[in-house]
């Protein structure tokens, strides 16, 4: 009985194991099925994109701090350059040498390609008030500054620095005299800027105004105190719309005369560097506070 039950059994337990073989080839053949399906396609590819997503901006990171390291360094080597050569002063003197003049240029260059703003013509940073630093040679400003030097001697005339004010689409630049180190004076230029594209502005100057001196008496020199107290009191001896007129200063009307177009190639928070339709640079670094950053944007330009 035992050999017939054991007998019997054996069909029993082969119809299992086909069972089991037929089930597990089904859930097999199902697991194929659901693998190879498009949902699944489409989310592997997904995981797949989000893998390298991750791996770049964990790439991107470093290369993003790098880039930074690297503008700033850049930027502390220009101003250091600067410094090296004499500053402002050298400059507009002609005492800056061919060497330091190609230093400068160069690191100017490579700061502009590390430029953090891409549409510097409508950035909140591009107002405020800018000192000027360098001027490229053969550019109007340093013409201007050369021109002053080389028609009086320093011990009778120093422009001591020029400095622009730009808000609203206007701007304003002023440049400081000395003379007779005892005499001090302003040249104000005026004009108006429109943006005419993410890099490019164009400039109308207004007006030019040349402000009544201030004299500091104690520095007048002795052998001028006598001829200088004759000057006081001639002017206070003319009639008053006279006097209100040299009290204003001399204003020259220069609408419609000049103009010119520039590119903004490098701004941030601290520097400004512009260049004119022949490539020469001139480079300016903020007087004051910079605005936030989140400020609304300038007019946009004109297509």
């Amino acid at each position: 009985m035992a050999s017939a039950s054991l007998q019997g059994s054996v069909p029993a337990i082969s119809a299992i194991r086909s069972s089991f073989s037929y089930t597990s080839s089904i859930n097999t053949t199902s697991m194929v099925t659901l693998t190879k399906s498009p949902a699944n396609d489409r989310r592997n590819r997904r995981n797949l994109r989000c893998h390298a997503m991750v791996q770049q901006a964990v790439q991107g990171a470093p290369a993003a701090y790098a880039k930074e390291m690297e503008r700033l360094s850049a930027k502390e080597s220009l101003l250091l350059a600067f410094k090296d050569s004499g500053g402002f002063e050298a400059l507009v003197t002609g005492k800056t040498t061919d060497l330091q003049q190609i230093d400068v240029n160069e690191r100017i260059t490579s700061l502009e390609r590390l430029n953090p703003t891409p549409r510097p013509t409508t950035s909140p940073f591009l107002e405020g008030q800018w000192n000027f630093e360098w001027f490229g040679s053969g550019s109007p400003g340093l013409f201007a500054a050369k021109f002053i030097f080389q028609r009086f001697p320093s011990t009778l005339a120093n422009l001591s620095k020029m400095d622009v004010v730009i808000k609203d689409s206007k701007a304003n630049v002023t440049a400081n005299l000395k003379l007779l180190n005892s005499i001090e004076s302003r040249f104000i230029l005026s004009s108006n800027l429109t943006v005419e594209g993410p890099l490019r502005m164009k400039e109308e100057y207004v007006e030019g105004i040349f402000e009544s001196p201030t004299v500091i008496e104690e520095m007048v020199p002795q052998q001028l105190k006598g001829a200088f107290s004759q000057a006081v009191t001639t002017v206070q001896q003319l009639p008053v719309p006279i006097r209100d007129v040299v009290a204003s200063g001399l204003k020259v009307p220069l609408s419609g005369t000049f103009q010119r177009l520039f590119m903004i190639s490098y701004l941030d928070e601290e520097i400004l560097i512009i260049r004119d339709t022949a490539g020469l640079p001139e480079v300016l670094t903020r007087l004051e506070v910079p605005a936030s950053s989140v400020a609304e944007p300038l007019t946009e330009y004109e297509s």
